[in-house]
């Protein structure tokens, strides 16, 4: 039996680096300045709703400081990152990563399709090399193909999943909205099938996201957040903090647009104006969801997580007429005790550990569901 691990989060330090200057006031750096953030509003109108929904860092030195924990000195002479950007808004995270030399970053491809972000993004080109902005959502599958198709990922190195990370990392400011969340499921589910952008090895993703979904994607079992994404996120990579969620607070200090608060002075917990998060997953070179498997995964956690607070004996036949039949696999007495599960726990409560067992029955049950009616478009993955 695979042996799992125990998910840690930390926030590593980081070396600075930074041969020039990226500021919202005019100076002799090469990088194109931003406006003032005080002028944001007007330069950035927030009256589109997409807009609305995408928190984006607009602090020159918080940028700074998530640049270089996403991307610290390297440890070897790699040639530098290949960085894919989604979701960069202006690009204060873009101008900030390009402070950073070849050695840390090679080559950044921005996705982004916002017209009014892309008259800021545009100059980029112009001024470094490194830069090639592309008018297309993060989204869409088809964006990252575009990027294959054309060639900007030549200098890529595939490396084998035991190896090292190749030299591609993958930047995002996830969006504030039901899209936001479905995208960070999906990502995470491409792991264990080494598809996207993980045909290269253990690719790293560095995400900038809200308190909300940092939540749910790291709920342990007995959290009331514990869901499907925090099962799958647990079982394929390592996720940590790349920076101190405290460095990021307050929202209004770091982060744009700015909210209206309600009348209590709060922000609604799924939209912008709450807490922040910066992290980088790094793929596991040993996965607990095995390669082919990730569909039977979803099918089983999607329709179990509707019955999180109900008894696993209870709830078994949400799987399948007859699944209950399972349970006997689950907690025979002839095996050790850690292949067993307790079935009176709830799902909520139940251990990476636990899913790995139920998958293994469910995977030898003669009679389970040839079709998981599982699409590989972008779908709600809020159970």
């Amino acid at each position: 039996m695979l042996s799992l691990r125990v998910r840690r989060s930390s926030a590593p330090s980081f070396r600075a680096a930074a041969p020039r200057a990226y500021t919202t006031k005019p100076s002799a750096s090469s990088i194109p300045p931003l406006p003032p953030t005080s002028q944001w509003r007007r330069a950035f109108p927030t009256l589109n709703t997409l807009r609305r929904d995408r928190a984006v860092v607009c602090n020159p030195d918080s940028a700074r400081r998530i640049a270089r924990s996403f991307l610290p000195p390297p440890e070897d002479d790699n040639g530098g990152k290949v960085v894919i950007e989604a979701f960069p808004g202006p690009g204060a995270l873009s101008r900030a990563m390009l402070e950073l030399p070849s050695s840390n970053l090679r080559k950044l491809i921005i996705l982004e399709d916002d017209e009014v972000y892309l008259s800021a993004l545009k100059p980029l080109e112009d001024a470094d090399s490194r830069v090639t902005v592309l008018p297309m959502s993060g989204h869409n599958w088809d964006s990252y193909s575009h990027i294959e198709e054309h060639g900007l990922l030549e200098d890529v190195r595939t490396q084998p999943w035991e190896g090292d990370s190749p030299n591609l990392h993958f930047v995002a400011h996830l969006p504030l909205n039901v899209k936001g969340e479905q995208l960070v499921a999906q990502l995470f589910r491409c792991i264990p099938e080494r598809s996207w952008l993980f045909q290269y090895g253990r690719v790293p993703m560095s995400i900038v996201l809200s308190d909300y979904v940092w939540g749910r994607l790291t709920a342990p079992p007995k959290s009331p957040r514990r869901c499907k994404l925090a099962v799958i996120a647990e079982g394929t990579a390592d996720i940590e903090e790349a920076t101190d969620p405290g460095s990021l607070k307050p929202y209004g200090d770091h982060f744009f647009p700015i909210p209206i608060a309600s009348p209590s002075g709060k922000f609604a917990a799924k939209k912008v104006g709450q807490p922040m998060h910066a992290f980088t997953a790094t793929p596991y070179a040993e996965q607990v969801i095995r390669r082919g498997d990730t569909d039977k995964w979803d099918y089983c956690l999607r329709r179990l997580f509707v019955l999180k607070n109900t008894p696993l004996e209870n709830a078994m036949n949400s799987l399948a007429p007859g699944a209950t039949s399972l349970l006997k696999d689950l907690k025979d007495p002839r095996l050790p005790l850690r292949q067993r599960v307790k079935t009176t726990k709830p799902p909520r409560d139940m251990t990476l550990a636990d899913w790995a067992l139920l998958l293994r029955a469910f995977n030898n049950w003669p009679f389970r569901p040839e079709d998981l009616m599982i699409s590989d478009a972008f779908k709600d993955e809020s159970d």
